[in-house]
């Protein structure tokens, strides 16, 4: 009888022995009873514990942050280990993969669980990059969030960041159902329960002892009584004299931008506006005993930052670094190690030029490149530009990898302590690309200039329903953190194998078909013949998406040929081809009409395709998100009757 035994106490070892269990029985079905038992000192079974319990020295840095993997079995049991208990619960899923497991999409059907005995496995590795991650996006619902925390933990990404004190707007996104009106109505969604749901979310956190991220926007508003709880829709509201006097002064009028508190900053020349976030910041941090990172994030939306006599002293990024040295004296005096992360987002990507953090180790940078394209990725001998000079809401976006690169680089000149990335190829630019297979390989290549960059790993801002029509980018995004040294090519081959069999050729052909047609520098908004007829007109883009309805045709018989298969995930990945081929059908007609300069027409059908298609929805709710693709898709139409969050960029 195989028995697991484990050398400490600890709520997550106790989880990572249960899922072993778990797998193990899946594997060897008539293998018996697997015993789990608390066995310090134990030399027989499969022991679970740190790297230190058994005398293995670890390479981590910070044994607590980074993730060192460790696995040495025979048939009857041996050693999985790591630096923290995280890391035990990694090395279970790691000796698992390592005897052919596989976790494909988020759920049961995405397990593949090959029937086989176990094989004598070692693997020893650290993490290659500290912050591995993804935080909340687009539209949500709960059984989705609960499955892809324990998908993520299964690809060995140790950050899961929940946005929001309450993250209503983006479960409001999915009940609302909006471009799904006819086949599924709104719902009724109280703002206590999704604040219940946040919690239940957090626990399965804790449970993986992944690193929980919290909160970003939303401390411009909370701390003058301004509710942030709608996300970004605008709202009519009368300011008290007080709450005007602490909010930015644009154009000569202090008031909400746009109507949207999330998107007003405050006046932080105004030292009572400073002692009242920090002050509303440490409170919340000391009720959150939880939250391992909290996020203190600015205002959401651009250029615009207070124009009073004061402010204009200095830059945003100076009063908001005051705002995080006031945060930490209160913190350290109320005895809290809340980690903070500050962000170089929209207008703070200009580094300060007069005031430095005070407490280095209480902080790490989040570089957020927002206005980034997608169509290029840093390379290793890429020439960075000095940055432009800042002049106060009248700056240019950066748009290449390099030029946003250049503000970072100024900001590592003053900041000695660790930067991660936010990134956003999981938000909409995914849905610029199709056939999957481009996002993809962007992915693989921005990681891989990580540490030129001088960046130690992201968190992905995106859509946790983003396996449509496969998670290839999502287990790309998760190996190549985890490994720079992987080949794209064995990541392609190694997903596309498990989740189309034999034949999995014939899909990555026709996906690589279908990555021709729809050109991303196009669907980008990059390409246009003439910018006056908008970003997306562009005659000579009309016949590679005409030839889409062919191409379609193409994968729907390849599909068809395919439904029966052997193993569930290969069931489900050929049944959402078979779906994905009309969704292509929608998004390439509409932009065939965009391309020719038919506004009218594209808007029309476009609208109505969405609608359409959204009946497929509850379908295949559980990998393809349809607020945010239907969103995506209407902005190109016409973006300014489309609020997309990030306002003005």
């Amino acid at each position: 009888m195989l028995q697991i035994k484990k050398m400490r106490a600890d709520h997550v070892i106790d989880f990572a022995a249960e899922e072993l269990k778990e797998y193990l029985r899946m594997m060897m079905p008539r293998c018996g009873e697997i015993s789990i038992s608390y066995e310090p000192g134990a030399t027989d079974g499969f022991r679970l514990g740190l790297l230190e319990d058994f005398g293995i020295e670890s390479e981590a840095k910070d044994p607590v942050l980074d993730d060192v993997i460790h696995v040495d079995t025979t048939t009857e049991g041996g050693i999985l280990a790591g630096s923290n208990s995280r890391s035990v619960l990694f090395a279970v899923y790691r000796f698992l993969r390592l005897n052919g497991c596989r976790w494909l999409y988020p759920g049961p059907d995405g397990d593949h669980v090959p029937m086989k005995d176990i094989t004598p496995q070692k693997y020893h590795k650290m993490a290659d990059h500290r912050f591995r991650g993804h935080c909340n996006e687009g539209a949500e619902y709960q059984q989705c969030m609960l499955e892809t925390i324990d998908f993520y933990a299964k690809q060995e990404l140790n950050i899961y960041m929940i946005e929001f004190d309450n993250p209503f707007a983006y479960y409001k996104s999915y009940f609302n159902h909006k471009y799904n009106s006819t086949s599924r109505p709104p719902e009724m969604l109280p703002y206590d329960l999704v604040l219940q749901w946040k919690r239940q979310c957090e626990t399965e956190i804790s449970k993986r002892g992944l690193m929980f991220h919290d909160m970003g926007h939303g401390w411009t508003a909370e701390p003058f009584g301004l509710a942030s709880t709608e996300g970004w829709a605008a709202r009519e509201v009368e300011l008290t004299e007080e709450q005007k006097s602490c909010v930015a002064q644009l154009n000569g009028v202090r008031a909400l931008r746009g109507g949207v508190a999330l998107n007003t900053n405050p006046c932080m020349s105004n030292p009572k506006v400073r002692t009242t976030m920090a002050t509303y910041i440490a409170d919340y941090a000391e009720a959150a005993s939880n939250v391992d990172y909290l996020h203190v994030w600015l205002a959401d939306g651009s250029r615009n930052h207070c124009e009073c006599e004061e402010c204009q002293k200095m830059r945003p990024s100076d009063y908001y670094i005051m705002i995080m040295n006031e945060l930490d004296e209160i913190l350290t005096a109320r005895g809290l190690n809340t980690r903070i992360v500050f962000i170089c987002y929209v207008d703070t990507i200009f580094a300060p030029e007069k005031i430095k953090i005070n407490n280095p180790e209480r902080f790490s940078l989040l570089y957020a490149p927002i206005t980034r394209s997608y169509c290029s990725s840093v390379a290793d001998d890429s020439v960075i530009a000095p940055t432009p000079e800042y002049v106060r809401n009248k700056w240019k976006s950066p748009i290449s990898a390099e030029d946003n690169l250049s503000y970072l680089r100024d900001w590592q000149k003053m900041w000695p302590g660790p930067v991660f990335s936010y990134e956003y190829h999981f938000w909409r630019h995914q849905y610029a690309d199709p056939s999957n297979l481009y996002i993809a390989r962007r992915i693989y290549e921005d990681i891989r200039s990580l540490r030129f960059q001088g960046v130690d790993g992201y968190v992905e801002d995106g859509s946790q329903r983003s396996f449509f029509p496969n998670g290839l980018a999502i287990y790309t995004y998760a190996e190549t953190l985890m490994d720079r040294e992987v080949k794209f090519e064995d990541i392609v081959e190694d997903y596309f194998s498990h989740i189309y069999g034999e034949d999995w050729q014939q899909a990555l052909a026709y996906f690589r078909k279908l990555e021709k047609a729809f050109d991303f520098r196009y669907m980008e908004g990059e390409d246009s013949a003439d910018k006056e007829q908008g970003n997306y007109y562009n005659p000579a883009q009309v016949a590679n998406l005409e030839s889409v309805r062919a191409l379609a045709a193409e994968g729907e018989a390849l599909a068809n040929a395919h439904l029966l298969m052997p193993t569930r995930p290969q069931t489900i990945s050929w049944r959402l081809m078979l779906r994905h081929c009309e969704y292509i059908i929608g998004v390439a007609e509409t932009m065939a009409l965009l391309a020719k300069g038919d506004h009218t027409a594209s808007n029309t059908y476009g609208r109505a395709f969405c609608e359409e298609f959204g009946k497929r929805e509850f379908e295949l709710e559980r990998y393809y998100d349809h607020y945010l693709a239907s969103l995506c898709l209407l902005r190109r139409i016409d973006p300014t009757k489309i609020v997309i969050q990030q306002e003005g960029l």
